[in-house]
């Protein structure tokens, strides 16, 4: 699997994102919204930045969950609510990130899924073929086919 960061040189650089990014052979994983929200479910106090703080670490999580990290991420959409201002969202977020840019998408919206939610972070993450590596899938996949054997 190979993720290649694209961004022409008539485009602006920045160092927090990419133009496009490319993926080349390998698995994708779709990472569904996830929501500042603690273990137990419960919205993180503290407003928008511990909220941004908290979805980026359950992104991290599931990434951790499928051996891998931001840098397999091809993909990261970010909304905010209307009520929060970018700058709210950004530094929280940026910081537990990291220095991995990627093709990003903010969006500020009307509202989100849930109620007392300010932040929400998706993610489109390229994984390497099944046969590339000796791969065992971790206890939170559920309802997926056996694993194939590589010979």
């Amino acid at each position: 699997m190979t993720l290649t960061h694209v961004n022409p040189s008539t485009m602006h650089k920045n160092p927090y994102f990419s133009q496009a990014t490319l993926v080349d052979g390998g698995r994708l994983l779709f990472i569904g919204e996830q929501n500042g929200v603690d273990a137990s479910g419960e919205i993180v106090p503290g407003g928008a930045g511990p909220q941004a703080a908290q979805a980026v670490e359950q992104v991290k999580a599931i990434l951790d969950d499928v051996g891998a990290d931001t840098s397999a991420v091809a993909r990261l959409t970010v909304y905010f609510s209307k009520d929060v201002t970018l700058d709210e969202v950004f530094g929280p977020a940026i910081e537990r990130w990291g220095s991995q840019p990627t093709a990003i998408t903010v969006l500020q919206v009307h509202a989100l899924g849930r109620a007392g939610a300010l932040v929400g972070i998706e993610a489109v993450v390229s994984l390497p073929p099944l046969n590339a590596v000796d791969h065992t899938l971790p206890s939170s996949v559920v309802g997926t086919a056996p694993t194939p054997q590589v010979e």
